[in-house]
């Protein structure tokens, strides 16, 4: 059945939420605090409520009504989310404890959170391979795609898998005995290892005991049987299982006792003190070098492997017993998504589409000059960002251009047309951001690209990650230069053009266009921090801009005009928004916000959120803009900016925040971002106080409604 029209069974819809662990229950305010909305009673724990995201994520590949592969996918993103949180969140705690640093607003001592999160991560592994095992691993078997366990090989794939190890794997494989000569070896974060226990004594006549096997980066990790061996067309087998089963074949003369699968997360958050180094891209590429080395937060471990082993591990790793998880199954589940792609099933998958294209394309600029164009993100095309850039670096009358780049993905069209630009004598600066999370290094390499084509690349400001989208394009017409301006609340990044959604803006605005060069400016000289006329910026007006617009409303309501609030972003931690949001409340204002991951704040307490309601959309698409909508009695505004409600993206980092100022432009995204999404009861996870999410279904007489399925159908359609 197609999700966008069917209705899921309020048995489906239990089991969905009773997987989700809820937060500690909601307290109400201490009488005794100064500032009552200060109570961290009234707080979410901010890494708590983004682990709890994943189990949203997992919800959808336990959903019958996503298409089989989709599933798959899903399990696989939550999985990599999981590696990704031990990566920054868990680590960032860890810091916090390490330090002595003060507690977050919601007052639990860095211990306490670190315990926690091992107790639902504990849960979420679980339910992982629960659906791996039990749902997922046997309904591929059933529509054709086998990924063959050990015990289910058969004699001709045994023997074919054999000789693909001894002739493809072994020859890379540089196994490692543990002895005073050989200490434990560096495991290089998220690798896959073996731990083998050994009998007997090699060549050289000393002892066995252990080794360790590591399986080089190049070798794949799912391996596709040939049909002709196998008798499937879809046949697959994960290298863990090979290396367990052939493992003997690296100690000829010993016994191997046991082998068992393990992985290490490490810390993989990048320390670089910017006011002490010379030059940044020199200081990151060295960090870059021992960043897969960094200090252990987690061990996935073999169910079945002993409790001696563990502790050797452990002890390597300096880690405490919490941090272990034992696994039922491959430790890097998630390497399963490469069965998505290697498996050409149209069934099994979401039905393509195709982005809406923008009319009268390939005159963009004339385009944009007749009017602002909206651009709705990946069900309009991201071709006319492209167009935009590709168009003003042959264009002999553009003068410069100037763009923010923080991620933009491998072989970037963009990138290319700007290398284009300068060496068509155009002046092209290009901002940076090369501490971009996990593509610093491809940052690195396209930076320098740049660099030997003449592009002037700033790496930002010192101490401030320029997280902006911006592209700024400066055209000679007649006797006046025009600027012509892209923002947008995603990235200049081609692939999640069609896998988030996001909303971009073109126009000539001169108000817009001038402020986007002042903050050009400040971002490659030493500009101050002038007013600008339509932008808000982080880390400058947009904070306190949004605290105005919210108090705003708060004295409409009190006043008896029309208040409301409604917002669209991925996270919301800042304490003085949410203190802000809770007073608003208190006055009458009706808030809805979208929040797609982590949210602190708690909706539905007695006489302090009362009126604010918050869901969390998870579907097809990743649920990526930012939108801002506020009533001001009769004359709403609405903002779209590449800043979540969070304290790093308003305090520190640079932001822009820009207006839609076209009433028929504004009216379309309020219409598909907003309000679209309130009415999604398909998708839907509504917060409760108590910090536990529940998964709306329709109403007995209400119709089924997917806020992506509708675009889909409107725009794409």
């Amino acid at each position: 059945m197609n999700k966008s029209s069917g209705k899921p069974s309020k048995k489906h819809a239990a089991n969905r939420v009773a997987a989700i662990p809820a937060l500690a229950p909601a307290m109400p305010p201490d009488p005794q605090s100064d500032d009552p909305l200060r109570d961290p009673a009234l707080y979410a724990n901010r890494e708590l409520s983004q682990l709890d995201f994943n189990f949203r994520v997992l919800a959808q590949a336990q959903d019958p009504l996503v298409p089989l592969l989709e599933r798959l996918r899903f399990l696989c993103i939550s999985c990599t989310n999981l590696d990704e949180f031990f990566e920054i969140r868990a680590a960032t705690v860890r810091h916090a404890l390490d330090f002595d640093l003060p507690p977050a607003p919601d007052g639990l001592p860095p211990a306490t959170v670190l315990k926690r999160i091992h107790d639902r991560a504990a849960e979420l592994v679980q339910a992982q391979y629960r659906c791996w095992n039990e749902v997922l691993r046997p309904a591929l078997g059933e529509a054709g795609v086998r990924v063959l366990a050990r015990d289910h090989w058969n004699a001709r794939q045994t023997r074919w898998l054999r000789a693909y190890f001894r002739d493809e794997i072994m020859p890379v494989l540089s196994p490692l005995g543990l002895d005073p000569a050989h200490p434990f070896p560096k495991i290089l974060n998220k690798s896959l290892n073996i731990v083998v226990v050994l009998k007997g004594r090699d060549a050289f006549g000393r002892a066995g005991h252990l080794a360790i096997v590591r399986a080089p980066r190049s070798l794949p990790r799912i391996i596709q049987l040939p049909q002709k061996v196998s008798g499937g067309e879809h046949d697959f087998v994960f290298l863990s299982a090979v290396l367990s089963a052939f493992v003997d074949e690296m100690f000829p003369g010993m016994e191997v006792k046991g082998a068992y699968q393990f992985r290490v997360t490490r810390n993989s958050e990048l320390i670089v003190d910017e006011e002490e180094v010379e030059n940044l891209a020199l200081a990151l590429r060295d960090e870059l070098v021992g960043r897969g080395y960094l200090r252990a937060m987690r061990l996935e471990i073999a169910r079945n492997c002993p409790k001696p082993i563990v502790r050797t591990l452990l002890e390597n790793f300096e880690l405490p017993d919490e941090a272990v998880y034992r696994i039922d199954g491959p430790v890097n589940l998630n390497r399963v998504i490469q069965v998505y792609d290697l498996v050409q099933r149209p069934e099994l998958k979401y039905p393509p589409f195709q982005p809406r294209k923008l009319a009268g394309g390939d005159a963009i600029f004339e385009r944009v000059r007749d009017g602002d164009v909206l651009l709705h993100h990946p069900f309009d095309a991201f071709t006319p960002v492209l167009e935009l850039v590709k168009q003003a670096a042959e264009d002999p009358n553009v003068l410069a251009i100037k763009q923010t780049l923080y991620r933009t993905g491998k072989d970037s069209a963009i990138v290319d047309a700007l290398v284009q630009a300068a060496r068509n004598g155009k002046d092209v600066t290009a901002v940076v951001e090369l501490r971009a999370r996990f593509d610093e290094e491809a940052n690195l390499g396209f930076a320098d690209r740049l660099q030997e084509a003449g592009v002037q690349v700033v790496y930002g400001v010192v101490g401030f990650k320029t997280h902006a989208k911006m592209l700024l394009i400066v055209r000679r017409e007649g006797r006046k230069l025009r600027r012509y301006v892209h923002m947008g609340t995603g990235n200049y990044h081609a692939g999640t053009a069609r896998a988030y959604t996001d909303i971009g803006l073109v126009t000539a605005d001169t108000d817009i266009g001038n402020d986007v060069h002042q903050v050009f400016q400040q971002l490659s000289g030493l500009a101050p921090a002038t007013k600008l006329k339509r932008l808000l910026q982080s880390p400058f007006t947009l904070h306190a801009g949004l605290l105005q617009r919210i108090e705003r409303e708060t004295r409409h309501a009190r006043a008896g005009r029309p208040a409301r609030i409604i917002a669209k972003m991925n996270a919301l931690n800042e304490p003085q928004v949410v203190r802000a949001l809770y007073a608003a409340s208190q006055a009458g204002v009706s808030i809805d916000l979208v929040v797609r991951g982590a949210c602190t704040l708690r909706p539905g307490l007695p006489g302090v959120s009362d009126n604010i309601r918050v869901r969390s959309i998870v579907g097809r698409f990743l649920e990526h803009s930012r939108v801002y909508w506020f009533a001001n009695a009769d004359a709403p505004e609405l903002f779209c900016a590449s800043a979540d409600w969070l304290e790093r993206n308003l305090l520190r980092r640079v932001e822009v925040c820009f207006p839609i100022l076209e009433p028929e432009l504004a009216a379309r995204v309020k219409g598909e971002a907003l309000d679209n999404y309130l009415a999604d009861n398909l998708n839907a996870w509504e917060l409760q106080a108590d910090g536990s999410y529940r998964h709306l279904v329709p109403e007995t007489d209400a119709m089924p409604h997917s806020a992506q399925a509708a675009l889909l159908a409107k725009l794409c359609g």
